[in-house]
């Protein structure tokens, strides 16, 4: 890097950058290695736009690298984290993304700087729809007019055949798929897919939309659909809930079982690397043409084992981490059946969900969640299950066993609750209000476990239930883990989990 170069923090202004992936702290300013030649600001601005915004960069060509810094932390973070298991490409080049050392990327008066300042006033005010120039994050933070959480994908040239489990996992990568369903219309392979969320459907439609899910054929148009929810009566290879595993498969026939539908509904969710030969690596990645670039793919969508249910949790907070806090934060996305923290390294653990369904809809919403302060990392772990410490075998009771917890939410086939999992927000749903419980008590009992509460509702026609704002989403995960089944008197126990509304 040129010296004239500034760039302020942890270094000297006069010292050429030294990029250690391994020991480098969490800095807006991302290294990003193995540049294209011919790569321009552009194309290494819209590796970060789906983040967030993204505030300067710098290409270093001589060196096939770049410097690219966004406007926080936590974007930065979230990128790393995503790019850590699924390779960004420029060019159908793989890019490698880490921290820098820099804190901060000041490139005023560089000459090879000229291009750059147009760059990004145009690819961070582009409007909407627009792939290749649209950040996954609106400049001023909400979404686009008339956004949807459901899209409308048309499938064009397609030569090879595609299914609901192909669509699944290449669209899964981007959120959690609540429905799917697929339909011939006009001689074309169509399909109607439910994200949980708008934002996952605006980033997919962004990365996706006229790429090939093979090289040269059976392209992807998509388009928000006028639709608002999805209604899936069968879970077939036509439609699926992959939040009703109760569903029958047919007028008049048995629902799948779960495992199976963990098996084939929920493979490789956007954090995940993809194991196979041939496999969908690329999706994640943005590559330049196409989707995936080898057939064979198509073969292993529908493996006929259950995927793994434990997950390896890491970067936690060892002063403030237990094996109860993690039971209860995961166990607002599925059923925790074990925890384990690791007696030499506490700030890594196991958790064992109840089916690889739930195992990945906790990846999907806790993967890169603040907890106590740290960012957490959350993935499959190699492990099949936890096992308990035999008899004399020293513990600190960091191994507990739950499978017989009364707090399992999902333990009722096709329960409601399953239609009710969103991710962490700064807004809790309360529910099992006792009449002699007030909204000060509330206020008091959130205050004393550390939030701020900033707003409250009771629910107008059940006093049972009320939702709660407190001052960061990092407050409302400490709070359910705090308070979820905390003892209001007159036998009710309260019960918190994260809403999709706020006050």
């Amino acid at each position: 890097m040129s010296t004239s170069t500034q760039a302020t923090g942890d270094r000297d202004d006069d010292k050429k950058p030294k990029e250690v992936k391994s020991l480098c702290s969490p800095s807006r300013v991302l290294h990003l290695r193995k540049i294209p030649g011919d790569a321009t600001e552009a194309d290494v601005i819209s590796l970060g736009l789906p983040f967030g915004k993204v505030t300067n960069v710098l290409i270093l060509r001589g060196r096939s690298q770049a410097l690219l810094e966004m406007a926080s932390e936590e974007n930065a973070i979230s990128m790393v984290n995503y790019c850590s298991t699924a390779l960004p490409h420029i060019h159908n080049q793989p890019v490698y993304v880490q921290y820098s050392n820099y804190r901060e990327l000041k490139t005023d008066g560089l000459p090879t700087q000229s291009g750059a300042p147009a760059a990004l006033q145009a690819m961070n005010a582009a409007p909407c729809g627009n792939m290749a120039v649209t950040s996954a994050y609106p400049a001023e933070g909400g979404l686009c007019p008339g956004q949807s959480s459901v899209l409308r994908i048309i499938v064009e040239n397609a030569y090879y055949p595609v299914t609901l489990d192909v669509l699944h996992q290449i669209f899964c990568k981007f959120g959690f798929v609540l429905k799917i369903v697929t339909f011939t219309r006009n001689n074309q392979f169509q399909a109607l897919i439910q994200y949980a969320e708008p934002e996952n459907a605006y980033y997919a439609k962004m990365i996706l939309n006229g790429r090939n899910i093979y090289n040269s054929c059976c392209t992807l148009r998509i388009d928000f659909s006028k639709l608002t929810s999805l209604r899936v009566k069968y879970n077939n290879d036509k439609s699926r809930d992959f939040t009703r595993f109760d569903l029958p498969t047919a007028e008049g026939q048995l629902s799948l079982d779960p495992a199976v539908m963990a098996a084939f509904g929920s493979q490789d969710m956007i954090f995940q690397r993809y194991a196979g030969t041939g496999g969908f690596g690329p999706v994640t990645c943005y590559p330049q043409n196409a989707v995936t670039t080898c057939v064979a793919s198509v073969q292993m969508c529908n493996p006929g084992v259950p995927g793994n249910s434990v997950l390896m949790v890491s970067n936690l907070n060892p002063e403030a981490i237990t094996p109860h806090g993690l039971f209860i934060l995961f166990g607002a996305f599925g059923d925790v059946l074990r925890v384990k923290i690791m007696f030499k390294n506490k700030e890594n653990a196991l958790v064992q969900m109840a089916d690889a369904a739930q195992a990945q809809i906790a990846i999907s919403y806790l993967n890169g969640q603040k907890l106590y302060g740290k960012f957490m990392r959350t993935t499959l772990s190699k492990h099949q299950s936890i096992q308990l410490p035999r008899e004399g075998e020293e513990d600190n009771g960091l191994t507990k066993d739950y499978s017989n917890s009364p707090l399992h939410r999902f333990k009722k086939p096709g329960s409601r609750n399953f239609q009710n999992i969103f991710p962490p927000s700064a807004t809790l749903h309360l529910s099992n209000i006792p009449p002699s419980v007030s909204f000060d008590y509330l206020k008091s009992l959130f205050a004393r476990s550390g939030s701020t509460v900033k707003a409250f509702r009771f629910f107008q026609k059940d006093c049972k239930m009320a939702l709660i704002q407190l001052g960061s989403v990092e407050e409302a995960v400490h709070a359910l883990i705090d308070l979820h089944n905390y003892d209001l008197g007159d036998n009710h126990h309260l019960r918190v989990s994260f809403s999709k509304y706020t006050i």
